[in-house]
């Protein structure tokens, strides 16, 4: 594994420092550093953060708790491979939460902030279509910004219990796999521009009905896409 964040600091402590390090391990998973599939050995973690493996082991129980790693026979700690049928349920939970946000923006959302999402639309598509042609140039760039598409929205909603529980859902899958579809189908990256278009036009307009009816679909045909893909690697991932 590589190491893109600084040590622990000898600062923390007891629970705090457990804290620190599953928020950073999650964080690796969370942008694919670390991949579906992958151990994770206490003892290299344990380096990576200049701790023992005490903090570490914790670090993994808590983040074993939250669904987001599991322990398998002869292999240890791995990050775990999501069921498609957990994709799907959560995305349909996601999707009526996102159109309501989307139906709660229409009132309070400015020409400045239709702006930026159109901008970031944009920088989406064309970040994705650049590492598609060439995956050397692949940045977070697409990633970041099809979030704050998303974020943004929940933002102007007005309600931080809704974006929290959002979040929440959010959290529970890496965030790289579905970004990293939008690289790899050319399909699926014109879909989602034209979708996200069709979320602006409603919100711009004043629709809220229109609005949420456009994000529900846009949310639940992305989970359509990421359960297929769990789908086909589920299988395969553990073999060899």
């Amino acid at each position: 594994m590589t190491l893109t964040d600084p040590p622990t600091t000898a600062a923390k402590s007891g629970a705090a420092l457990v804290d620190d390090l599953a928020a950073r391990i999650r964080a690796r998973i969370m942008t694919g550093e670390i991949p579906i599939g992958a151990q994770l050995r206490q003892a290299e973690l344990a380096g990576d953060y200049g701790v023992s493996r005490t903090p570490i082991r914790e670090a993994l129980r808590q983040l074993q708790a939250g669904g987001l790693i599991e322990v398998l026979p002869h292999r240890g700690a791995v990050v775990r491979v999501p069921a498609p049928w957990e994709v799907r349920e959560a995305y349909e939970i996601r999707a009526e939460l996102e159109a309501l946000a989307a139906s709660r923006a229409v009132s309070r959302i400015t020409r400045a902030q239709v702006e930026d999402l159109r901008a970031a639309n944009k920088e989406m598509y064309d970040a994705s279509v650049a590492a598609a042609a060439d995956p050397a140039s692949d940045t977070p760039a697409h990633r970041r910004s099809n979030d704050v598409f998303h974020t943004l929205i929940t933002s102007i909603s007005g309600s931080a219990r809704l974006a929290k529980t959002i979040d929440d859902i959010n959290a529970t899958f890496p965030r790289n796999v579905s970004a990293q579809l939008i690289v790899t189908d050319a399909r699926h990256r014109e879909e989602n521009f034209r979708e996200h278009e069709r979320i602006l036009e409603a919100l711009a307009d004043g629709d809220a009905a229109q609005a949420a009816s456009e994000m529900r679909e846009h949310v639940i045909k992305a989970g359509e896409q990421l359960a297929h893909w769990y789908e086909q690697r589920s299988s395969t991932v553990f073999r060899g």
